[in-house]
């Protein structure tokens, strides 16, 4: 607990001068917890540079900010709207700054204004990060963000951490527009005094400043007993540098107390020190793990499995704040998809009350970016909700950490980077078979799946889909199995796991048939099936394509691909060999069918240059 609340402390002001302080107070305690190697990384904050196509942000600082209003007369007590230094979400991140007087303007809602926005502070209860690009160019003095996540918190201002005109994070080119976060009550009272007085006027004063410098993030390691070229990781990551206890604090916290924790164990003889070695980074989400996988390739090459981190620890006695789990994306389907449930299984039917977990398909949005195969360091996910939900809100502090949940966070972070830092041959048998019991499980469920949907419609053309996703989820569950050899050379004493399982979906192939009655047959090619058959996506950078170099207007209706799953889905299972086609039909398999025009947008990226179409 103290951990969490030391990094929310200075992290709660999420300007750079602040993100540096809270990795010097990580780098102490690591230092003080007896672990090695520890050390102050820096990704650059230029606004320029690029890790994969992410393109890294400017460095922002804001020493003060207020938004108060001027007209009409208000209660004294109600006139302040927005104050930093009282409430640091109050003013949203990258703000641009206003000159030393302020601005004064007429304020007017967005949903109301049409195009009058020129000199205005624009008031949205839609999130302005997602149009702030627009606001910009026609002319606005400023926004007033008045969108939350949950309205309930009369008194909470949703923290903005966006305002890229292209993207998150705000690059060189981006527009400088100053923008304050007000609570639904002050919203309330600034709708009540526009249609009572019509003309309500606002002074802003925001002293922020845009300048190159360094993203800093921390790393260190708890020794493996196998050193130098031969020596491989493990690694936990969790993002610092956000306002929230719970995002990402917590997560922070008990990386540090699962390493404190494992380490002091090992000192005292309770525990063998495990071969392989445990890593901590503790950095910039997304933008500064990018930066670490760019630049320390041959350790991302001897990186065997990660744990992501990034989450509340919220209270036992609220709805919905139990563990999710989300798993590998299937193009990585990976052994440690089953071990962190057999691991939740196993502890939490310990706690009393009995903690109920979920598991939860391959999401995007965080540092889950490392199980592109591109990487290929498979990676899961632990995630709670916070009960009240409280993200990206001011609400969401310390006194909110139920140190129960932070145990238990703690916990199976600890036993999950153990159990696989530790594994040689024995283990890594011992987590095929996990591995092996689980894929079962999955090929029966696609089978019921499968015979629900012949109970609708028991056509051919079913009848062969309803195969091929049995043939779908046996090769997830294979490469599951067969993920261990990267622990252990134990290929050999594979095969009868293989073999089972591959016994068990063609069994359930013969079940299908027998229930739907007929022959299957694929359906007739298109011009479409044609044109996506003779062509195969080679990518040119890990990670995913936010088009951070192309304004909204450019994208000729394409989506960004930063957190799109179906998009990113289908990026992972471009290897270079695939064809479109194949790609097509994985994804389809994995996150459903749509009528997304795949070749439209693989074709607008290779314009683009992200990829390389080729054709035969």
């Amino acid at each position: 607990m103290q951990h969490m609340r030391q990094v929310w402390e200075t992290d709660r002001w999420f300007t750079f001068p602040k993100f540096h302080e809270t990795t010097v107070t990580l780098r102490r305690t690591l230092t003080e917890a007896g672990l090695s190697e520890v050390e102050i990384l820096h990704a650059p904050a230029d606004g320029v540079a690029q890790a994969g196509y992410w393109t890294m942000p400017l460095a922002w600082d804001a020493r003060a900010a207020r938004l108060e209003i001027v007209e009409p007369p208000v209660d004294p007590a109600l006139r302040v709207l927005a104050d930093f230094q009282q409430i640091p979400a109050s003013l949203c991140m990258w703000s641009g700054p206003t000159p030393d007087g302020g601005i004064t303007a007429e304020v007017v809602e967005h949903r109301a204004a049409g195009g009058g926005l020129k000199g205005k502070f624009v008031l949205t209860d839609r999130n302005p990060a997602g149009f702030k690009w627009q606001l910009a160019r026609q002319g606005a003095a400023g926004v007033i963000n008045a969108f939350t996540e949950n309205p309930a918190l009369a008194d909470g201002r949703q923290w903005i951490n966006a305002w890229g005109d292209n993207g998150w994070a705000f690059t060189k080119g981006s527009a400088p527009l100053p923008c304050f976060s007000i609570t639904p009550r002050q919203a309330e009272l600034l709708r009540g005094l526009l249609k009572q007085h019509g003309r309500v006027r606002l002074k802003a004063v925001a002293a922020t400043r845009y300048y190159n410098d360094m993203y800093p993030y921390v790393s260190a390691v708890l020794p493996g007993a196998v050193a130098g070229p031969a020596r491989e990781e493990v690694l936990v990551l969790g993002h610092t540098s956000e306002q929230g206890a719970h995002d990402n604090a917590t997560g922070v916290a008990a990386m540090v107390e699962a390493l404190s924790a494992l380490n002091r164990l090992i000192a005292a003889g309770k525990l063998p020190r495990p071969s392989r070695t445990i890593r901590i980074l503790a950095m910039g989400e997304l933008y500064a793990s990018m930066h670490y996988v760019q630049q320390f390739p041959e350790r991302i090459r001897r990186t065997v499995a990660a744990f992501c981190v990034d989450t509340p620890a919220a209270s036992y006695d609220l709805a919905g704040t139990e563990y999710t789990f989300y798993l590998n994306p299937h193009a990585a389907r990976s052994y440690t998809d089953a071990l962190i449930l057999h691991l939740a299984g196993a502890y939490f039917s310990t706690l009393n009350p009995r903690r109920p977990y979920h598991a939860r398909p391959f999401m995007p949005g965080t540092d889950t970016f490392l199980a592109d195969p591109m990487i290929g360091i498979p990676t899961v996910w632990p995630y709670s909700g916070t009960g009240v939900n409280t993200h990206h809100n001011s609400a969401d502090t310390p006194e909110t950490v139920d140190p129960r949940s932070l145990r238990d966070l703690t916990v199976i972070t600890a036993a999950y980077l153990y159990a696989i830092a530790s594994a040689t041959s024995r283990e890594s048998l011992h987590l095929a078979e996990i591995a092996a019991s689980r894929g079962s499980e999955q090929i029966l469920e696609a089978a019921t799946r499968a015979i629900d949907r012949l109970a609708a419609s028991a056509t051919p053309a079913a009848l062969h889909a309803a195969l091929d996703a049995i043939d779908y989820q046996r090769d997830r569950e294979l490469a599951a199995v067969r993920s261990v050899t990267r622990l252990a050379p134990v290929e050999s004493r594979l095969a009868p796991l293989l073999a089972d399982i591959t016994t068990l979906a063609a069994a359930q192939k013969r079940r299908l048939a027998n229930f739907a009655g007929v022959a299957p047959a694929a359906a007739a090619q298109s011009d479409r099936d044609r044109q996506v058959a003779q062509l195969t996506v080679r990518r040119k950078r890990f990670g995913t394509l936010p088009l951070d170099e192309l304004s909204p207007d450019q994208r000729e209706g394409f989506p960004s691909g930063a957190w799109d799953t179906r998009l990113i889905t289908a990026l992972y299972w471009c290897d270079g060999r695939r064809s479109l086609a194949e790609v097509i039909r994985l994804t389809e398999h994995e996150v459903g069918a749509s009528n997304f025009d795949w070749i439209g947008y693989f074709r607008f990226l290779a314009r683009k240059g992200y990829v390389e179409l080729v054709a035969p």
